[in-house]
This record gives structure tokens, sequence and C-alpha cells, in this order.
């Protein structure tokens, strides 16, 4: 068996775990496996030359993220969402995880980022992220 071939073989088991952002004042997602509510860490809206921007740049990220409640959410959560994601492989091929926050563009977004990123290193699951709200509000 050749490398590319065992490569999609070993793609083709893997759990893909989409994550994705969504702003709660846009419609809460139906399609959700799990789904966390992220309003309560700190929020770059109320910072003027943060609110024009996105949870995909640093400075925005790095308040939500770096912030002392984002620390200790993160710390919380990756080790829960990563054993979800275990035990979820054994029966399913997929595992939805909403993040939302009040737009879906700030604290959300950068949480997303951090989760897919922690994600992505695990060899045993394909992660997909995106941001359905990102767009709607820009301040």
């Amino acid at each position: 068996m050749d490398a590319e071939r065992a490569e999609k073989e070993v793609s083709s088991e893997s759990l893909k775990v989409y994550i994705f952002s969504f702003g709660f004042k846009h419609g809460v997602p139906v399609d959700a496996n799990l789904l966390f509510d992220v309003r309560f860490l700190p929020n770059p809206y109320w910072q003027e030359h943060l609110r024009p921007k996105s949870g995909l740049e640093l400075d925005v990220s790095g308040f939500v993220i770096d912030s002392i409640e984002g620390k200790e959410f993160l710390s919380l959560l990756k080790p829960l969402l990563l054993s979800i994601a275990a035990q979820t492989a054994r029966n399913r091929k997929e595992l939805r995880i909403g993040i939302g926050c009040t737009g879906g563009r700030h604290r959300s977004v950068a949480v997303v980022e951090a989760l897919a990123l922690e994600f992505g290193q695990d060899p045993q699951f394909e992660v997909l992220s995106s941001h359905r709200d990102i767009g709607k509000d820009s301040g």
C-alpha cells in the first residue's frame, strides 16, 4: 500500500469536526451537536478601536483569548471537547460544535479559531472551521 493511499484511508476514517461561530441575534443554529455561549467573555465591541475588526485579527483574538476569563474557559473547554470528540469518533463520522456570541463577529470567532488550532494538532480529527455571521455586523 503506497503512502498516498494509506493517507486517504486514515483521512476517511477520521472524525470530521465542524467548529463554527454564530451570533445569537441572528438565530440559533439547529444543526449543531453542541452549542456554547461565550457572551460572558470580554467584548471587543465596546473597544472603539476593535469594534470594526473581527476575531480573526490578532488584537481582537488576544483581547478575548488572553483575558483571564478566556484563558480559564479554554483551559476547561479544550479537554472537554477533545474527550467528547474522541468518544464521538467511535460511532459517528462528524461532530458539529457551535460557538455563539451576540453578533458572531468577535468573541465566538476568536474562540473558534483557538479551538480549530487545538483540534488541528490531533491527526484523528479533520477540522473545518467557519464563521456564519462574521460579515453581518461591522460596527
